[in-house]
């Protein structure tokens, strides 16, 4: 057992978010019991996974999109109301980190899909150094993005949309989680042959074309399932708290 303010102080410590210009804010989001005995962890502070949380008995929840964003107007209503009533019905704590979870070097959304797909980051990229760079752990290399497609495919378990740069063999690979597709560009800059994120906008097919880089969409919510349980499942063993994570469906 710990204190949900001995926890607040490890993610801190870890995740460092003070470094980080976000989107909402960073860190205890919902206070809830002043000890916690059980966390569980998940991808979005969805209805669904506050259910699931409140049926295991958890005293706090950790997530990668939490509830509060900019450009929010405010208003306590509709879905906004019901997951914070069951928050606070049940004393749950609600941690949430955005950026500083893709960015961990080790444990983060990036460090933990390249893990995943067996990638080695040598160098980062983009605002705020967000985008990792580098290339297969054992020194190899794809014969074309159809057969890394193919890989991430098998790895994440559902379709990636690829739009097709070239004929080039893959040796550099760019990746950066979630709606990253802005990052494109500068991968292109920092020499990668593909980039791998979790959705694709319109422009983006033009850039890979007109380039010759690749370009992987794997899902949002696929793309960003592993950084949450292993940030959370560190915490929980430094500070001897169960942990469990809850993995919500979500096509995206």
């Amino acid at each position: 057992m710990a204190s949900a303010q001995q926890l607040l102080q490890a993610f801190d410590g870890l995740l460092q978010p003070d470094r980080f210009k976000d989107y909402g804010p960073n860190g205890l989001q919902v206070e809830g019991k002043a000890e916690v005995r059980r966390l569980v962890s998940g991808v979005t502070a969805s209805r669904a996974l506050i259910e699931a949380a409140v049926l295991a008995r958890a005293d706090a929840i950790f997530v990668h999109h939490g509830l509060f964003w900019r450009g929010h107007d405010g208003r306590i209503t509709g879905w906004m109301k019901q997951r914070l009533a069951l928050l606070l019905e049940h004393d749950i704590n609600l941690f949430a980190y955005h950026l500083p979870l893709d960015a961990h070097p080790e444990l983060g959304n990036n460090a933990q899909l390249g893990l995943k797909l067996g990638l080695r980051a040598s160098a980062r990229f983009g605002e705020q150094d967000l985008g990792f760079l580098g290339g297969l752990a054992d020194g190899g290399s794809y014969r074309n993005v159809h057969e890394l497609a193919s890989h991430v495919e098998k790895v994440l378990g559902r379709h990636v949309t690829v739009v097709e740069g070239g004929q080039r063999e893959i040796s550099k690979i760019g990746w950066c989680t979630g709606g990253a597709q802005g990052y494109f560009e500068s991968a292109i800059a920092a020499g990668a042959d593909a980039f791998i994120t979790g959705e694709i906008s319109e422009p983006q097919a033009h850039y890979a074309r007109e380039s010759g880089v690749s370009f992987l969409a794997c899902g949002h919510h696929a793309s960003e399932r592993y950084g949450a349980p292993a940030v959370a499942a560190h915490v929980a063993q430094q500070l001897g708290v169960e942990h469990q994570f809850i993995e919500i469906d979500n096509p995206a």
